[in-house]
């Protein structure tokens, strides 16, 4: 009987879901004392952070449901930042340290890792061995970069400041040269001063319910629900992956470029299966690129465990246990593996598309058990500039929604966020005009722009910002050259669009730029795609194609050009 073995089945299962469920409530209480305390909408609104607890080994023990694309990254944060101040000696109660530097968090700079050391308290209120670890990874508004936001950086050096694990706090109290190069090096001091307060706020909300757990049940029989609960998590992992046939399945995608050329840049991966392990591989990736689309090694291990945990994690919350079955192999100094100092501040976008490619090819392996291909995209926009009337500066911005992809159980969703930000939301309209100068024309579904299929695709969305202030804006949006792929005879859904629309009536089209001039009275017009069709269209039933016309998801010429079948017996 192996040690773990042994461990699980000493361990309690009634108290082991007790003890799991006490964690994710602690993980829970993490995002909201962040969400009640942060100043910048990107995080109170949209949610752009991971909030997660870790045990001593520095192993997932519960997450809150924000950005899914942080969070298989974040044990590389915490480790990284450790070994960064000296490793687990060189830390002490209250200790908070602050850790950006991308190729050890896979995002760009301003995605900040705050980590905090949890130590047991005694009865005497003396601190005792460490337990785990508190962290959260946030967006910042602005960093110091070339520009807030960016899509042609060169190398990691023009895309924000960097802190290589400093301690924020020490034994409890602030460092105030960190604090005060922190905020000094931002466009926005004021929100980034009130976000920081807020992730420290986040962090020991974490580490004291931690604490209170592991005090509950007493460390040994808290330990021993940890194993248990990591191999229950690990077993619903491998009974999917047993249900399919061993062998190599390959996946490609491509990027329309990489930030500073307009070559696309293809790519491919595979997927092995051997029983209940799966290896996906990411050495045959191009050479790292020029542009910033590299992705660092955390960002391509988050995006493959996102990609797996969606359809063979039953459902739960993750924890380390359901990222035992998967390996991921890559190459160093390629585009999923990028060295010092390549730029990767569009980190997730080539992420993301690895996420399409890896269900693209567990179709071949199991073809009910994906869907076709999404928007595939986030559609980032970032605004900026200086309030009329004053000096005072702002910046906002945040990802769009776009259609899913249908599938073998039904169709796609409409206007959803890409699976890599499934827990983020789009900032309410009320919110982004109350605190920004432009007022939203237009945010609507866009009836056929989903791919037809036995189930159809999700629709994707029309969004129209108007200016009432000059500004700048960054727009990072992907998969224009592309259609969204549909499956099993299902077609293609419309790409994502974006252009703008000068007060003198000049249009022009961008996908990735940086500082695009914004004068009062410009439109900004995103189209996001729609999601890829499943199944041959002639396999729909009629009555789901008239419902689908009744409700506005799709014109009639549309209709009878892809659903003949349902008009054949109509005179209509």
């Amino acid at each position: 009987m192996s040690e773990t073995q042994a461990v699980t089945r000493g361990a309690d299962p009634v108290t082991t879901e007790i003890v799991r469920q006490a964690l994710n409530a602690a993980a829970e209480q993490m995002k909201r004392a962040l969400i009640r305390t942060s100043f910048s909408p990107v995080i109170y609104e949209v949610l752009d952070f991971a909030a997660a607890l870790y045990d001593r080994d520095i192993c997932l023990l519960s997450q809150a449901p924000t950005l899914p694309t942080f969070m298989g990254t974040m044990s590389f944060c915490v480790t990284e930042a450790v070994e960064a101040v000296g490793g687990q000696d060189a830390l002490e109660p209250g200790d908070i340290i602050l850790y950006n530097v991308p190729y050890g968090t896979g995002s760009h700079p301003q995605d900040v890792a705050v980590v905090m050391p949890v130590f047991l308290q005694g009865d005497d209120g003396a601190d005792g061995e460490l337990i785990g670890y508190s962290a959260i990874k946030a967006h910042w508004l602005d960093i110091g970069g070339k520009d807030p936001y960016s899509t042609d950086t060169v190398d990691v050096f023009q895309e924000g400041t960097i802190f290589p694990g400093v301690k924020l706090f020490s034994r409890g109290r602030l460092v105030s040269d960190i604090y005060r190069m922190a905020t000094a090096n931002s466009r926005v001091p004021k929100m980034v001063a009130g976000d920081i307060n807020a992730l420290v706020v986040g962090v020991r909300a974490g580490a004291a319910a931690l604490d209170r757990v592991v005090q509950r049940h007493g460390v040994q029989t808290f330990r021993d629900c940890v194993e248990r609960m990591y191999a229950a998590g690990e077993a619903v992992v491998r009974s999917w992956f047993e249900k399919l046939p061993d062998g190599r399945y390959i996946g490609r995608g491509e990027m329309d470029s990489d930030g500073i050329s307009d070559d696309p840049v293809p790519f491919e991966l595979s997927i092995n299966i051997a029983g209940s392990d799966v290896t996906v591989d990411y050495t045959d990736a191009p050479p790292v690129r020029p542009g910033p689309i590299n992705c660092p090694r955390p960002s391509t291990v988050s995006a493959t465990r996102i990609a797996i945990a969606m359809i063979a994690g039953g459902g739960e919350a993750p924890n380390e246990g359901h990222f035992r079955a998967i390996e991921v192999l890559t190459k160093p100094d390629t585009l999923f593996h990028p060295l010092p100092p390549a730029p990767c501040f569009l980190y997730g976008w080539a992420g993301d598309q690895a996420m399409e490619a890896i269900y693209q090819a567990l179709f071949g392996a199991m073809p009910e058990a994906v869907p076709a291909c999404s928007g595939g995209d986030i559609c980032a926009l970032v605004f900026w500039g200086t309030r009329a009337g004053g000096r005072e500066p702002w910046t906002d911005g945040g990802p769009h929604a776009v259609g899913q992809g249908g599938h073998v159980h039904g169709d796609g969703q409409s206007g959803t966020m890409h699976i890599s930000e499934a827990s983020t939301r789009v900032a309410s309209i009320e919110v982004a005009e109350a605190k920004n100068p432009w007022l939203m024309d237009r945010v609507e579904l866009v009836p056929d722009s989903a791919g037809a299929g036995r189930h159809r695709g999700g629709l994707g969305v029309d969004y129209s910002f108007r200016f009432l202030e000059d500004a700048y804006m960054t727009t990072t949006v992907e998969r224009t050259k592309n259609a969204p792929w549909g499956l099993a005879g299902g077609t293609e859904a419309r790409p994502n669009a974006l252009e703008v629309v000068l007060p003198d009536g000049t249009t022009t089209s961008y996908n990735k730029a940086t500082r695009v001039p914004l004068p009062a009275g410009a439109v900004v017009h995103l189209h996001t795609g729609g999601g890829g069709g499943y199944g041959a269209p002639a396999e729909r039933d009629a009555a789901a194609v008239h419902a689908d016309v009744r409700d506005g998801y799709l014109s009639e010429a549309r209709a009878r050009a892809d659903y003949p079948h349902a008009f054949e017996d109509t005179n209509k």
